[in-house]
């Protein structure tokens, strides 16, 4: 199998090193990454300015792999730019940190994966969830063979891509698999604003999470109890659940003053 690999945590990410070592042992890996961190890139593009690609060593490693001139985005997209030699999959991490609830929308991981999918790749996000103690990456390393090896192909053709998030514990202390919905988390106090020694105001982007649902059955709850937490996503943010309701609720409404004016 061929994988491409991209991160947001940037070419000298330790996680990313891990997953290519993994990844290694089954198959062609091609790695592009952001030349510098790019954590909370979401899925920008680079329109206005050309986008290089130099290579790079990954401590030694022997696999092909690039520092990006450009965001996450840009580096799958790159990648997959010739149709004729498309991966088989894409994989995006090991990130560190979560990646967990609304924090997708945000996350450069996820929208690596995100871009690998609208060329209807397998593609997945992989995150640790950072704790106090040392970030690991080997737990999620070997899951990301596990996903090469064992997981349903059938399931990853039908949605778009995964969202992975990996408890900071020994493979022994993982308490399983679960496959989870986003949970509900947004963040309080988002901007810090402060003085710098002229005493002219900036602002810093801070903020603490403060979680609105980690019911069972989410991301949230699966991390906390210790289990490895799978997410399918999709990028149809249409809300189906009110196209019907709203529909009758138009058709209360008189639209013919409106339509009058705008013709």
């Amino acid at each position: 199998m061929r994988f491409l690999l991209a991160n947001d945590d940037g070419i000298l990410a330790p996680g990313l090193r891990a997953l290519a070592e993994a990844l290694a042992t089954r198959g062609q890996v091609k790695v592009i990454a952001p030349e510098r961190e790019q954590s909370a890139a979401g899925h920008s593009v680079t329109l206005h300015k050309p986008l290089r690609l130099v290579p790079a060593q990954l401590n030694g490693l022997d696999v092909e792999a690039y520092a990006c001139s450009g965001t996450p985005a840009d580096c799958v997209a790159l990648g997959t730019i010739d149709p004729a030699d498309l991966p088989d999959m894409v994989l995006s991490g090991i990130n560190d940190g979560a990646n967990l609830a609304e924090e997708v929308l945000y996350s450069g991981t996820a929208s690596a994966a995100m871009e690998g999918a609208m060329y209807d790749l397998p593609s997945f996000a992989l995150s640790v969830v950072r704790n106090e103690q040392p970030t690991r990456f080997d737990v999620a390393a070997r899951l990301a063979q596990w996903i090469v090896d064992g997981f349903p192909r059938q399931a990853a053709c039908r949605a778009c891509f995964f969202n992975v998030n990996v408890p900071n514990l020994p493979l022994e202390e993982i308490t399983g698999i679960e496959i989870t919905r986003l949970g509900r988390r947004r963040y309080v106090n988002r901007m810090s604003q402060r003085e710098d020694p002229r005493g002219r105001p900036y602002f810093w982007f801070a903020g603490e999470p403060a979680e609105q649902d980690a019911s069972p059955g989410t991301d949230l709850a699966a991390v906390r109890a210790g289990k490895i937490s799978i997410t399918p996503l999709h990028f149809d943010l249409t809300s189906h659940a009110d196209i019907d309701p709203l529909t009758e609720a138009l058709r209360a409404v008189c639209l013919s003053p409106l339509l009058k004016e705008g013709g």
